[in-house]
């Protein structure tokens, strides 16, 4: 069955090639009588007036009239483009992936996979959904950071990497807190423990700690967060969260500090040497 979007290219084309009929012109627009040149220039003009899905469909006919062509290899990377401009983001990724498998050292590469990360971070949803497309960008983000560092979109991808992080930081916060507002402590302090060792470089960080405070002081486990306190005063004091906890420990007689031998000192001694954040 022809999917409704693919449908509508081709219809699109007979009606094209209805009116060329109609004018004396009987050729297909996108037929083999046509250079490329030409299909790729009306692709490109297509793009400019906001056609960029149907530009997409000419770009791939460009590829599958005139494989192993210069200009096949260039249309590949234009309907990359002109997909991901369509929001049309599994049929950019497919021909990104493509041009990266054919010409994986060619100066377009790097473009192509920052659109297949783009395509992933640009399906991101909030927090409270399934963060499979947050995962899938991270890691899109990550391979093209590590495979071409010194490209002119690796910069951007490092801020977008960040930002990714913090997204899926926040939805572990977000279970987090729900959690300890149910008095599911321990649930909780296993949400906020994954914020604190795997996002720890995220703006989630300072709350994540003293979440731990909370958590801990409410299951009496007073080492564990007078610990989380002393970490949360090593690396934030002068935030919001850390007078939080500061306060809340000393209710309780406490004051933050590295005692005992759980997860969290041995934290503390990653942070001391310079190991953590």
């Amino acid at each position: 069955m022809i999917r409704a979007r693919t449908a509508s290219r081709y219809a699109l084309l007979s009606a094209v090639t209805l009116l060329a009929a109609c004018s004396g012109d009987d050729r297909d627009p996108v037929a083999e009588e046509r250079p490329p040149s030409e299909i790729f220039q009306s692709a490109e003009a297509m793009i400019e007036r906001g056609g960029a899905e149907e530009a997409a469909f000419m770009f791939e006919e460009v590829e599958r009239l005139y494989p192993y062509s210069q200009w096949a290899k260039r249309a590949i990377i234009m309907s990359a483009y002109a997909n991901y401009q369509a929001a049309q983001y599994e049929e950019s990724r497919s021909a990104a992936q493509r041009y990266i498998e054919f010409y994986p050292s060619d100066e377009d590469a790097p473009y192509a996979q920052y659109l297949i990360a783009l395509s992933w971070y640009d399906q991101i949803s909030d927090v409270g959904r399934d963060q499979g497309n947050t995962i899938e960008a991270l890691q899109a983000l990550r391979q093209m950071i590590e495979l071409y560092p010194n490209s002119p979109y690796t910069r951007e991808a490092e801020l977008k990497f960040d930002l990714t992080l913090d997204h899926l930081a926040g939805k572990e916060m977000e279970i987090g807190r729900y959690y300890l507002k149910r008095g599911h402590f321990s649930a909780a302090i296993a949400r906020f423990r994954a914020v604190v060792e795997e996002y720890q470089t995220t703006s989630h960080t300072p709350e994540a700690l003293h979440r731990l405070v909370e958590s801990y002081l409410s299951l009496g486990l007073t080492d564990e967060a007078q610990t989380a306190g002393a970490i949360l005063g090593y690396n934030f004091q002068g935030s919001e969260w850390y007078e939080f906890s500061y306060t809340r420990l000393n209710g309780e007689n406490l004051s933050p500090a590295v005692v005992g031998t759980g997860w969290l000192t041995r934290l503390y001694r990653q942070v001391i040497r310079g190991e953590w954040l």
